[in-house]
Parts: C-alpha cells; structure tokens; sequence
C-alpha cells in the first residue's frame, strides 16, 4: 500500500487521453477515411471507443464499425494509408488540452520533476503536434510508439524512459488513462495514476490497476512529492 504524498524522482505522461483530447482530430481523419472508400460517416462518440490501442487498431475498428472488428485485410491495406494522409492534415487542427493539463505540468516543474511524455502515437504525429499544442518545452524526452520495437502495454517505452531519465522504474510515476498504461507501469515496476476523463475504449478507469484516480494532473501533482 503506497503512501501519499508518494516520493518519486521523475514523471511521465500518456498523450492522447491525459494530456489532450485528440478525439476531434482522430475521428476528422477516420470519417475522411470512410468517405474515400465510399463509405457513411460514424458518430464521433463511437469513434471514442474506438481509441487506445494505436492507429492500426483505430482503423480496424473504424472498417469493421465494432471495437471488436476485424476488417479484411485487402480493405485493411487500402485504407490505412489513407487514413495516415488525412490525420496528417487534421492532426492538431481540433485537438484541445484537458483543463489542468498547463497548470500541473507547470506545478510538477516547479517541484523539480522531470517530465517524460510516452505514447503510442508514432513519432510523425506525436512531436508535430506537441509542437503546435505549446506542450513540447515541458518535457525532457519523448517515447513514441515507434520510439522502440514494443510499445504500450510492454513495459520497454517505460524502462527506456526511465534510463534516459537516469533513475530506476520504481522511482519514476506514469500518469495515464487507459489500460495500456496501468498494464505497461505495472510491467515496469512503475506506481501509476489514472486520470477520469480520458478514453480507456469507452470503459470506467476505476476499474483499473491504479495506485490513484485523479480528476487533473494539478490533483496528480498535489499527491507526489520529489524524492
């Protein structure tokens, strides 16, 4: 049983989720897609379902219209690049930052927290867009999805954040919103809070493996205290 405020040396973030609602951007480029292949739009709120488990599975689930889906492969081909081509255009175009976002990340950088932000997200939209959002300047390095061979849920973006950031796993907090992130901190030794309004495929948070459930990184960063 942890206790709080609980001493950590370093934190790191999930992106699509916790720090910003990519949703709007993701379902543009998805309902794009669809057009392309002659196909009706999705309401936006089951595209958020949709949404955890990369882009790959995205588009999957988009095809098949179900999380479960699985589309046929020669759809599959076809339209997974043109999905990539739309979401290059609209990534960051209808994006927001969840509120407390700024404000905790400034807090935990007047703590003195090093801040890593690890996603699944592929380099190419990822660092574009913390770019544009204002975001990229709060974090020391960034883990994307195809930073490494494995990606969330594996432990690896964690333990490579982790040496970089030149402190063992168990010291180092992982704030995130789904799933994959609970999975992949528990994999790496690492204490994890969740935060309530991210997307976890449409499921409640507190069902997770969490160490704590946060409504703001302000209240994540109101729990830790630097070790």
């Amino acid at each position: 049983m942890l206790s709080f405020p609980l001493a950590v040396k370093a934190v790191t973030i999930d992106l699509d989720g916790t720090l910003l609602d990519t949703i709007p951007d993701l379902a543009a480029a998805a309902n794009m897609m669809l057009a392309k292949l002659g196909r009706p739009p999705l309401a936006i709120e089951l595209i958020r379902t949709f949404v955890g488990k990369g882009i790959v599975r995205l588009v999957e689930r988009t095809l098949a219209g179900d999380v479960d889906g699985v589309p046929d492969a020669a759809l599959m081909a076809r339209a997974l690049p043109i999905f990539e081509r739309h979401y290059v255009e609209v990534n960051g175009r209808h994006t927001t930052v969840y509120p407390g976002v700024k404000e905790g990340l400034e807090r935990m950088r007047e703590q003195g927290f090093p801040l890593a932000c690890v996603t699944n997200k592929s380099a190419r939209f990822t660092l574009p867009l913390l770019d544009e959002i204002g975001l990229a300047r709060y974090f020391r390095t960034v883990v994307s999805g195809d930073t490494l061979a494995r990606k969330k849920p594996d432990p690896d973006p964690l333990l490579y954040a982790a040496t970089v950031l030149e402190i063992a796993p168990r010291e180092m907090l992982m704030i995130g919103d789904s799933l994959n992130d609970t999975q992949a901190a528990r994999a790496a030794g690492c204490p994890v809070f969740c935060v309530t309004y991210g997307y976890n495929e449409g499921h409640d948070v507190r069902d997770l493996d969490a160490d704590a459930v946060v409504d703001s990184l302000v209240d994540a960063a109101v729990l830790i205290e630097k070790a």
